[in-house]
Order: structure tokens, then sequence, then C-alpha cells
């Protein structure tokens, strides 16, 4: 499995809009696009950063995935506009689990 595990630094007073838009359309977006999402979470050392993580079954069903998004209409008439005027900076580490990861296999759907 591959995840994303993004970090996000918005603009100073942003991170509660931030929140609020990423948690009433972004992540439906997101999944609804085929991705498996967690977050976002506030970051408790710095008032202006949030994460989350995306994860996908592997490196080509992530690029498959993200093509398809940001090329998308949901990303380039919705989400882009509202989303990255919030953001002043962003980082993604890009991983891949070990075999004795947990995989939540069986764990009810969020």
């Amino acid at each position: 499995m591959i995840l994303e595990i993004r970090h996000y630094t918005l603009k100073p007073g942003k991170r509660e809009e931030f929140i609020s838009y990423f948690e009433t359309r972004n992540r439906e977006a997101l999944r609804e696009a085929g991705m498996l999402v967690w977050g976002p979470v506030r970051d408790l050392e710095h008032p202006d950063k949030v994460h989350w993580m995306r994860a996908f079954a592997d490196e080509a069903a992530r690029e498959r995935l993200k093509e398809a998004f940001y090329n998308g209409p949901v990303w380039l008439e919705e989400v882009e506009a509202k989303a990255m005027p919030l953001i002043a900076h962003y980082q993604a580490d890009v991983v891949e689990t070990t075999a004795g990861f947990e995989n939540f296999a069986g764990a009810p759907t969020l």
C-alpha cells in the first residue's frame, strides 16, 4: 500500500476554515474519486498546521486516481478555488507500507 502523509501550513487564522471545508466537501470528493482518506488532524504544536493521509493500493493506482481527480471537474471547478487560497505551503511524504502494516481489513467504513 502506498500512503501519502500530507502536511499543510495554512495562512494565519485559516486552519478552521480549511478543516471545515475539508470535512464537508474535499474528503468526500477524494473518496468518491477512489482514494482512502484519513483526516484532517490538527497539529497540536503549530496552530496553522494540519495533516492528513490518503492511501492507494500501489503506485500505479496512485498515479491513475490522482490524475483523474486533479484533471476532473470537481477539482478544477470547485475544490482548487476554495482550498488553495487557504494554504501557505504543503508537503507530501510518499511511503510504502511493510508486510506487517495494519491495513484495517474488516474495520468499519469511515
